[in-house]
């Protein structure tokens, strides 16, 4: 890795930062494009507050370009933003280029910190908070929700189909009517008390088998 001795600018600098999980590379460059230094730091908080007093070591921070802003950069652009540091959104390297050149850490950040300076990376950087966030974080639970339905009514039917006697068409939605849509199935299954009563509950299979899509419609 690059490692260069900080040098105070008389101008403003511009920072880059590679994110991911457990690491994020920062690159810093001077007003005119050259690359001042290049450092790691742990993506933690004070992994964040380290890599902004590096930046600041060079000079003044008049802008940082991060990637990721949305996910592993989250807590590094809102940690900026709190102490005053205009963020922008950096997207990924080109392909192409990455494919010639090769993977590299330093250079993406460097190549983030370039993009911020010469205007090519221009979109706010996401915030993850507020009223938006907020209606982010109930989209996902409703389709999880629904995902989950769906994973249930397919497993009623599908034990349904293999279950023995009377729970076969019962869980399948076959006696005496097919119940149309997964809310009437999962009534139906769920009412049901298998290995209660006479003779014609008594079969031969396990007990979980018939009492299973009961359970699973009660989840529905």
């Amino acid at each position: 890795m690059t490692i260069v001795e900080p040098v105070v600018s008389a101008c403003a600098v511009t920072g880059g930062v590679d994110t991911h999980f457990d690491v994020h590379v920062a690159a810093v460059l001077d007003d005119i494009g050259g690359l001042l230094g290049v450092e790691r730091f742990d993506a933690t908080a004070a992994g964040n507050r380290r890599l902004l007093a590096w930046l600041r070591s060079f000079g003044a921070v008049a802008t940082v370009g991060v990637e990721g802003t949305g996910s592993y950069g989250a807590g590094l652009a809102r940690s900026l933003r709190d102490n005053d540091v205009t963020v922008v959104e950096v997207d990924r390297p080109n392909r192409q280029a990455r494919r010639r050149t090769g993977k590299s850490d330093p250079a993406d950040a460097v190549e983030a910190a370039r993009a911020a300076l010469s205007g090519r990376a221009q979109g706010t950087g996401k915030t993850r908070d507020g009223n938006v966030e907020a209606i982010r974080a109930l989209v996902v639970a409703k389709r999880s929700a629904k995902s989950t339905r769906i994973k249930s009514m397919n497993q009623i039917r599908h034990m349904g189909f293999t279950a023995p006697g009377r729970a076969a068409g019962a869980s399948a939605g076959r006696q005496p009517r097919p119940p149309r849509g997964g809310r009437r199935v999962a009534a139906a299954t769920s009412r049901r008390r298998p290995g209660v009563g006479g003779h014609q509950d008594r079969h031969p299979h396990p007990r979980p088998a018939r009492d299973r899509p009961r359970r699973r419609a009660r989840r529905h």
